[in-house]
C-alpha cells in the first residue's frame, strides 16, 4: 500500500531520509508544511501557556492532507510535538520520528579548537510501539 509522509519538521529531509522513507517505509510522496503552517511549526513561542490554539492550524492541515496510515515525521517544540503525536495517533496515522547517530570532534583553529557535531540519520522510530 503506497502511503505518504507529511512533514512537521524544523528542517529539510536529507537525502539519506529521503531514501529511507521510500525503500523502508514505502513512502511514496512527501508533504511538506505550506510556508505559513511551516512558519508556525518552527516559532512556538516560549511564553504561551497552552498550545491548542497555537498549532489548531497545523492539525487542520493534517486532517485536510492525511489518510489513514499516512506517516507524520513529527519533530519540534517537545509540546507541539507531543500534542500532534497525540492527534496522530487519534485519527489513524503513524507518527514517526527520525533516529540520529551524533558524532563530536574537536577541531583545531589559530584562535582556538572549535567542537563540531555531525548528525547522520539512522531510521525512522514509531512513537508509541
Amino acid at each position: 500500500m503506497a502511503s505518504r509522509m507529511l512533514l512537521l519538521f524544523n528542517h529539510a529531509l536529507t537525502p539519506k531520509q529521503q531514501l529511507d522513507a521510500s525503500t523502508v517505509l514505502g513512502v511514496t510522496e512527501i508533504v511538506p508544511l505550506p510556508q505559513d503552517l511551516q512558519r508556525i511549526w518552527t516559532s512556538v513561542p516560549a511564553t504561551l501557556t497552552a498550545l491548542g490554539d497555537w498549532i489548531a492550524p497545523v492539525k487542520e492541515w493534517v486532517m485536510d492532507c492525511a489518510q489513514a496510515g499516512d506517516y507524520v515525521l513529527v519533530e519540534g517544540d517537545f509540546g507541539a510535538t507531543y500534542l500532534m503525536v497525540s492527534f496522530s495517533l487519534e485519527h489513524g496515522l503513524i507518527p514517526i520520528c527520525s533516529t540520529t547517530e551524533r558524532t563530536a570532534t574537536e577541531e583545531r583553529q589559530e584562535d582556538g579548537s572549535i567542537k563540531v557535531r555531525r548528525f547522520r540519520h539512522r531510521y525512522f522510530r514509531e512513537y508509541g510501539v
